[in-house]
């Protein structure tokens, strides 16, 4: 497959000028052919300045977002995925909800083996929240990964000095 194959789908790398939507958007994720389909490889982004807005408050509320995940055909492109979390920034959402919508719309997007989502949102009135969520492939020894993961992800509490 050629590197233009490859980008036919995508409408948002290498524009110019950047529309930036603050308003919660699935549609703005686009994705790429994996060329290595053959492999088991993780791909990770953190995304150090996500923020999202207190459903009740309206405060802003800031985390860095860790995402991880296994590819199968298809990979997220790196700008649009950038885009689609900025379009959280004015949107009101309890943490675990954010989580959670932002892995289950890559899995509809890309329909990985694996994915993990996290996000260390920095403290509130003296408390911090960290969601997780992550999806294995069902039927599958990913499946069984995402148990795995999902019941042993926390169990060395981290040592917090300024979040």
């Amino acid at each position: 497959m050629s590197q233009t194959q490859e980008m036919k789908d995508l409408t948002l790398l290498g524009n110019q000028k950047t529309d930036y939507s603050f308003i919660y958007d699935p549609h703005i994720l686009e994705a790429f052919d994996n060329r290595h389909q053959d492999n088991d490889y993780f791909i990770k982004f953190n995304c150090p300045e996500f923020t999202s807005l207190c459903p009740i408050t309206g405060q802003p509320d800031f985390a860095t977002i860790y995402l991880s995940y296994i590819p199968d055909k298809k990979c997220v492109e790196s700008k649009s995925l950038k885009l689609y979390l900025f379009s959280y920034r004015n949107h009101g959402d309890f943490h675990e909800n954010c989580i959670n919508t932002i892995g289950k719309d890559l899995v509809e997007l890309l329909q990985p083996r694996y994915l993990e989502v996290w996000g260390k949102f920095t403290p509130r009135g003296g408390i911090s929240i960290d969601p997780y969520y992550n999806y294995g492939r069902p039927n599958s020894k990913y499946e069984e990964m995402a148990h795995y993961r999902l019941i042993n992800h926390d169990l060395y509490p981290e040592t917090i000095d300024n979040r």
